[in-house]
């Protein structure tokens, strides 16, 4: 059987007759002691022993009680030592503070009995035990959140690759009609749970990095109005699907806001998504309007619903993680009970606030967004829009699954594109160099070279004449600034909606 570590106890006292009697305290009552007579000698005793105790005198015939404290707590190899003040004669409460302050944890005065010290010395060696134990559990608690994080990445990657395939399919199929009214219904249900799922791995994602502060917003000046059109175009339709009636109330001209488009249209989306998922009938509402003048004008908008409405209890909660509004045992709404606290998160970061409010079960709810308004002042002048530059390219596509690679290159020959096409990194650099592509979209997760490398030879061996474009499955603004060091001219996160790819190509 494993005999029970003792703790040990440092004793600090230049008086031979003091050190030896606490030396005889505190070995009868099970401790292990040590003893230093001076300041240096108890910091290297220290360093060396790594006691569970420190009981040190004030008066030192070196440096003082207090220095030796304040240098032990500056040792991260000695911080974390409980340390016990004793003096007779530095008695006074100014001394005794300056000894807290300075780093100890208590404060005994000479001369005192045998049973006080005992029991001080227990009572620090379990808080030093509280303090090893929350410092173990923080560190596990950190590797664990570390091992999540990383195990959402790989998740989030493994499941964009087929997600990525399926969406170009589905993209494929919608151009090419049919009369087939099931066929038509059964298209639909795949490209909305396709795009549901996809929100669904963009938000927990997210969720994790936005909880953590790892979000950066890339912002730039822009109409909110634009913004949330885009949002609508998506919306309608499947509100529509679900028998809801979609009101929409804008006021006529811009309005300007320094915000990034992709998280704004992320806030609107799951507002409206929520709408429609807990609402069974009836109709959804979203007003946008200005309120306030020129320096403190904000944009507000409203999204309301006739569904099932919140339940005070839940209302002061709705925003917090995994909060739900439907929390019956069949949870027939779905959902993981994140994208509220996106919403939240997103809305303060643009500097605006977001409230909920509802008058209970079966009453609706309405869900708030106020964002900052430009002034007049700073509102950039409108301009014409950009022509239409589509036209048939020469594409390089460089990506191993087979599925997402087949699906991407026949979209693209619809579209009228030459594509040459490569499952892995080493070919995709060779094809660049012998067929001259005007523009390659390259996968990052590729086997031998992986995609930040391809672009890292295509711009050294090729130059700036072929336009780069990663798309990969994994996320972030991390992925996004490496992809953009290593040569890239965008990054696009899977799976790629067909629109937002046509809409690319046209830039170009």
């Amino acid at each position: 059987m494993v005999e029970p570590k003792l703790a040990t106890v440092l004793n600090v006292n230049d008086d031979d007759a003091n050190r030896y009697l606490v030396n005889r305290i505190l070995e009868m009552a099970g401790f292990r002691v040590l003893e230093a007579a001076t300041g240096m000698g108890a910091l290297l005793m220290a360093e060396q022993h790594r006691p569970d105790v420190i009981v040190l005198d004030v008066k030192l015939p070196d440096i003082s009680g207090y220095e030796v404290c304040e240098r032990l707590r500056k040792n991260p190899g000695t911080a974390s030592m409980a340390v016990l003040h004793t003096s007779a004669t530095f008695v006074t409460s100014d001394k005794k503070v300056r000894g807290l302050e300075g780093g100890a944890d208590a404060y005994l005065t000479q001369p005192f009995e045998a049973a006080e010290l005992i029991a001080t010395v227990k009572s620090l060696l379990r808080l030093r035990h509280a303090e090893q134990v929350a410092r173990l559990r923080a560190e596990e608690l950190a590797e664990m959140d570390r091992r999540k994080d990383e195990f959402l990445a790989m998740l989030a990657h493994e499941l964009r690759n087929p997600l990525a395939a399926i969406m170009t399919a589905i993209g494929i199929l919608e151009r090419k009609p049919t009369d087939d009214a099931k066929e038509t219904r059964m298209r639909g249900i795949i490209q909305r749970q396709t795009n549901h799922l996809a929100r669904l791995v963009d938000d927990l994602l997210d969720v994790s990095r936005i909880t953590r502060d790892k979000v950066e917003l890339r912002t730039s000046k822009l109409d909110l109005l634009d913004v949330l059109r885009q949002v609508l175009q998506v919306a309608r339709p499947i509100a529509e699907s679900r028998g809801l009636g979609l009101e929409v109330s804008m006021p006529p001209g811009p309005l300007w806001v320094t915000a990034d488009a992709t998280r704004l249209e992320q806030v609107f989306t799951n507002l409206l998504d929520n709408a429609a998922k807990y609402t069974d009938g009836g109709h959804i509402l979203v007003r946008i309007e200005q309120v306030g003048v020129d320096g403190s004008a904000k944009a507000v908008v409203r999204v309301k619903d006739t569904g099932i409405g919140i339940p005070a209890d839940v209302l002061p909660y709705i925003f917090d993680l995994f909060a739900q509004a439907d929390t019956s045992l069949e949870r027939s709404r779905g959902g993981l009970g994140i994208g509220l606290t996106l919403v939240r998160k997103l809305v303060q970061m643009h500097g605006g606030d977001v409230q909920a409010h509802s008058e209970g079960p079966g009453r609706g709810s309405e869900f708030v967004v106020k964002l900052p308004l430009l002034s007049e002042m700073s509102t950039p002048a409108t301009s014409g829009r950009v022509s239409d530059g589509r036209r048939g390219r020469r594409i390089l596509l460089v990506e191993d699954n087979s599925d997402a690679r087949q699906a991407m290159r026949d979209l693209l020959e619809l579209w009228g594109h030459q594509v040459t096409v490569a499952p892995d990194g080493l070919q995709g650099v060779a094809l660049a160099l012998t067929q001259s592509p005007e523009l390659a979209l390259v996968d990052i997760g590729l086997p031998g070279l992986d995609g930040y490398r391809v672009a890292e030879e295509l711009r050294s061996r090729v130059g700036n004449s072929i336009r780069l474009v990663a798309i990969t499955g994994y996320g972030g603004p991390e992925g996004q600034d490496r992809a953009l060091q290593a040569g890239f001219d965008m990054h696009l996160v899977k799976p790629v909606k067909p629109d937002e790819l046509d809409r690319l190509l046209s830039s170009l």
